[in-house]
């Protein structure tokens, strides 16, 4: 018995809470009591925080942890949720716009409540059904999450170098190419002639950083730097496409892009390769796998 005692003391010790709930972030809290509504969580400075009933489950008994995400409901009192948002405060994400109002208008974070963005927060006009790369804060005056399109970004970047694996948003396009948020954190650049796959507003991707530019921004590649493309990825689409193909060393780049995923230099030296190993045969309008 007391062998079990000391078993139980050990994993609650192990079981470390916040020291205070933050909103908009998760929190590691305690359950603490049970009420009608639902059942109050506790962070380590006492302060407590509804988690409702539609959150409830048999499993969460009197002195069991969860992690949960805090954010206010619509009479600003704290309100917590087993539901994980598209975003974090002070992260980006690309949201919808799911109604508009003179003071503003709200976007859709994948919780019950929507956020506000507010009218001073916008840079550009609001319509219900887009959507836009936006930036959730906490208002300074009323400690509620809303999202914002007027940020700044890091100019100081400290903990990258080149050839780094990095998180991309994908948030503009310019003639250049497309500019994309690394880390949430910093302006990055991916050039037009990087780019060999379909790229679209909104998207998160894993990137590489291959240029670290004196003005502190970053020029971003798809393509894990100085690693060549693997022939079997052609070799495969070949198989997966009935063993047949047409494509030649002649094929137009953009339609090698778009099926392939590769610049035509890639894909001619991958040509190249596979012909040398015997596994393809190249005809005059098209290339097949060898049988």
């Amino acid at each position: 018995m007391i062998e079990n005692q000391e078993e139980q003391q050990k994993q609650v010790k192990e079981q470390i809470i916040n020291e205070r709930i933050y909103v908009g972030e998760i929190n590691k809290l305690a359950v603490y009591r049970k009420s009608e509504p639902g059942i109050y969580l506790i962070s380590e400075d006492r302060e407590e925080v509804l988690l409702p009933n539609a959150y409830v489950t048999n499993e969460m008994e009197l002195g069991s942890f969860l992690d949960v995400f805090i954010y206010t409901d619509s009479e600003d009192r704290l309100v917590a949720t087993t539901l994980d948002p598209y975003l974090y405060v002070n992260e980006f994400a690309y949201l919808e716009i799911v109604d508009t109002a003179p003071f503003g208008a709200f976007v859709d974070i994948g919780l019950p409540k929507d956020i506000l963005v507010p009218k001073n927060k916008q840079r550009s006009i609001f319509h219900k059904g887009h959507s836009k790369v936006l930036k959730m804060i906490l208002d300074e005056k009323t400690d509620r999450l809303i999202a914002t399109e007027k940020y700044t970004l890091e100019q100081d970047i400290k903990d990258l170098k080149e050839k780094d694996e990095v998180e991309i948003l994908v948030y503009s396009k310019t003639p250049l190419g497309y500019k994309v948020i690394v880390n949430d954190l910093y302006d990055g650049m991916i050039f037009h002639t990087e780019i060999f796959e379909n790229v679209y507003f909104g998207d998160r991707k894993r990137a590489y950083v291959k240029k670290i530019r004196d003005d502190n921004k970053l020029d971003i590649s798809l393509q894990e730097i100085g690693k060549k493309v693997k022939d079997d990825k052609v070799y495969e689409l070949l198989v997966q496409n009935g063993g047949k193909m047409n494509f030649t060393y002649k094929s137009d780049a953009q339609d090698i892009k778009k099926a392939f995923g590769v610049s035509k230099k890639a894909f001619k030296a991958t040509l190249t390769k596979l012909l040398n190993d015997d596994k393809i045969v190249l005809e005059d309008n098209c290339i097949r796998v060898k049988s």
